[in-house]
């Protein structure tokens, strides 16, 4: 059984910085790609980013330039680098993952079939 276990979350000021994991575990098959969506309070889900097997990115625009993901395969775990956070970063942040991944640089919810828990992330001004 396929297990996305995500941890970094916390609480920072405003510029702050956090780097959130996700380990993947239960399948003996590879990912075609993996990648960060984000939920805020009364909010939909919106998807931050994601990265292919091969090393593609893709990133919402409103986190370009402040947030980095990326991929260890040896310790099946992904990153996400979260630099300059602001108040409106602040979310459970969860990741997804899928072998097929139709389309995944949209960063579209209907493209990823294993989810994890979620991990806080409170950005304080």
């Amino acid at each position: 059984q396929v297990q996305l276990v995500e941890s970094g979350g916390g609480s920072v000021q405003s510029g702050g910085s956090l780097r959130l994991s996700c380990a993947a575990s239960g399948y003996s098959y590879s990912f075609y790609c993996m990648g960060w969506f984000r939920q805020a309070p009364g909010k939909e889900r919106e998807g931050v980013a994601a990265i292919e097997s091969g090393g593609s990115t893709s990133y919402a625009d409103s986190v370009k330039g402040r947030f980095t993901v990326s991929q260890d395969n040896a310790k099946n775990t992904l990153y996400l680098q979260m630099n300059s956070l602001k108040p409106e970063d602040t979310a459970m942040y969860y990741c997804a993952a899928d072998q097929a991944c139709l389309e995944w640089w949209l960063l579209q919810e209907v493209a990823f079939t294993y989810w994890g828990q979620g991990t806080q992330v409170t950005v304080s001004s």
